[in-house]
């Protein structure tokens, strides 16, 4: 078999900008990330200069970097190319919400020359004062590992150790590279050499682990397996999949773990939402006998709308590099080897707990009548029943992350969301990288937006992007008048109307054709009725042109769940006042 360089003619001496989009390439990165500045010319020439590569050059720097998170929470690694000191603090946002959700973004930043540095000169986009290792620093908090390539003797072993680093913590990685360094010839050579992605075994204390918790699903009656984010993030999703086969466990999952497993399967027994889980849910998890959380992202959280914590004390937490069983740690214990080895190890005969049926999920009794008006709790369960196989759902922060937890998904729909950074914006720009990142899929996978009107204004331009590159969403923006999420939240402080929860009303449906679309198709709904025949209607299924749909909904209306936590009944007015359906 053919090396790499000479499968794509690569000559024997490349520049380094070159180099290190043909690493991308070689791991499946075929687009990246950003804008175009002058420090970063040379490394978005290199860029061009390497079959089937592409830049998606964004509106903006702050939806570079949300792109760039959705594109790789589909294909495990992303690239976003900024410039210094303006452009990259443009992104941070944006990478401190991957490092926070455990998502790999690789920012390569486009920096002044080597000379500048040294002498500290005083040079635009810098604070004046001859610093230029300070944004770094600043980057080094929200980054697994940051450095700057100083030198073309190692940049070729820099740049394989960023892209390793990132792709197997998963988080994100900061790499400088200073504009006289980016067309500097390297050795192509290394390119043929794979890239150490995978983890090994190790730490001596792993066999003591996978024992210990194997002993717990042996003398387990009453458990229950947990899936939560950092199984799909690291690729243990089959893993995930034969050791759930293999124990029988009731499977539940977190919020940001949604869509990993298969929640048409008899096991599955739903969301757990800490505090606003349906109480079935509730119930089989807080007296289960024994939790086994794998891939967990974090043990307890807490927002202004709900508090997340495990109540059993016989608990194994299984994060993504490390575990915690009861208050044992364990240190260098990577999932996926762990996962591998409980398999190896488990014997099913020993299983013995009581499996016991799970619940089933909850439904609407009655349908309403048609000309009703449209609330969250027919909304999303219709949406359950529109719902394809193979969708991809990208839901924004407040009411629609919320709504979409609530749905029952078919098999294989993969759900794009940011619960715990949560940073309002974010669903339209992870949305543009995910339409990327599937653009190439066979068959086509629909990708299905869910915004609010406030979050929609505040990364709207991206919708551009998408004309430009000719996409086909499916985007709902759910139109309550503002900020219904702070709304309900704040009820309780009797500031539920207060203004600067009002954003300015926008004609949302005239957007797209104000980006230049030609091919639309917009839709309005305001009732169950109209709502229903929409869903119903094949040709709106199907994925062929960019579709927006205006989702009229009450401004102190939300998901089931979310309204009976935090306003069970309120008397001061009708506008606030949950309906019941009947």
């Amino acid at each position: 078999m053919s090396s790499y360089t000479c499968q794509n003619n690569v000559p024997s001496n490349i520049p380094l900008a070159e180099y290190l989009f043909h690493r991308l390439k070689q791991l499946g990165v075929t687009t990246v990330f950003g804008l175009p500045s002058d420090y970063n010319m040379f490394l978005l020439d290199g860029l061009e200069n390497v079959t089937d590569m592409h830049l998606c050059c964004n509106t903006n720097e702050l939806n570079a970097s949300y792109a760039a998170d959705g594109y790789a929470r589909l294909q495990r690694l992303s690239c976003l190319v900024s410039t210094f000191g303006v452009g990259e603090l443009s992104v941070v946002n944006g990478i401190a919400g991957s490092f926070a959700e455990h998502v790999a973004v690789l920012l390569i930043v486009g920096m002044p020359p080597s000379s500048a540095q040294r002498k500290k000169l005083l040079l635009h986009h810098t604070l004046g004062n001859g610093d230029y290792d300070v944004f770094r620093r600043l980057a080094s908090d929200i980054c697994t590992y940051s450095t700057v390539i100083r030198s073309t003797d190692t940049a070729a072993e820099v740049l394989d150790h960023c892209i390793a680093r990132c792709y197997r913590d998963q988080k994100p990685v900061y790499c400088g590279v200073p504009v006289n360094l980016a067309g500097l010839m390297l050795p192509s050579a290394p390119l043929d050499a794979p890239l150490p992605l995978l983890d090994e075994p190790r730490g001596s204390l792993l066999d003591e682990l996978v024992e210990l918790v194997l002993d717990k699903i042996y003398a387990a009656k009453h458990p229950v397996l947990v899936v939560d984010a950092c199984v799909a993030r690291h690729g243990c999703t089959q893993l995930l999949q034969q050791l759930a086969e293999a124990t029988d466990f009731p499977v539940c999952c977190t919020p940001m773990g949604k869509g990993i497993v298969d929640e048409q399967g008899a096991r599955f027994a739903g969301v757990y939402v800490g505090s606003l889980s349906a109480p079935q849910v509730r119930e089989v998890v807080d007296f289960s006998d024994f939790v086994l959380v794998v891939g967990a992202l974090t043990a307890e959280f807490s927002t202004s709308s709900f508090h997340f914590a495990y109540k059993p004390k016989n608990i194994a937490l299984l994060f993504a590099r490390h575990a915690r069983v009861a208050s044992r740690v364990f240190p260098d214990a990577p999932l996926r080897v762990l996962l591998a080895l409980l398999l190896q190890r488990l014997d099913p005969a020993r299983v013995r707990h009581a499996r016991e049926p799970v619940p089933e999920p909850s439904a609407l009794r009655v349908a309403p009548d048609p000309a009703t008006p449209l609330r969250h709790e027919w909304l999303w369960a219709r949406l359950s029943r529109w719902f394809a196989p193979g969708d991809i759902l990208v839901s924004e922060t407040g009411t629609s992350a919320f709504g979409v937890l609530q749905t029952r998904l078919p098999p294989g729909v993969c759900v794009v969301s940011q619960p715990l950074w949560g940073s309002v914006g974010y669903s339209v720009g992870a949305c543009l990288g995910v339409l990327v990142a599937t653009r190439a899929s066979a068959p086509p996978r629909r990708v299905v937006l869910f915004v609010g009107d406030g979050a929609l204004q505040l990364t709207v331009q991206e919708l551009s992007t998408m004309v430009r590159l000719g996409l086909a969403p499916v985007i709902f923006v759910l139109n309550n008048r503002g900020y219904s999420a702070d709304r309900l939240l704040n009820r309780a402080r009797h500031r539920a109307n207060a203004r600067y929860y009002d954003v300015q009303p926008w004609h949302n449906l005239a957007l797209a054709p104000a980006f230049g679309a030609v091919d639309y198709d917009p839709r309005s709904v305001t009732t169950v009725g109209e709502l229903d025949t929409l869903l119903s209607d094949p040709a709106f299924a199907r994925p062929s042109v960019l579709k927006m749909v205006d989702v009229a909904l009450p401004s102190m209306d939300g998901p089931p769940a979310l309204m009976d936590t935090l306003m069970p009944e309120h008397p001061e007015s009708a506008d606030h006042k949950r309906p019941k359906l009947v």
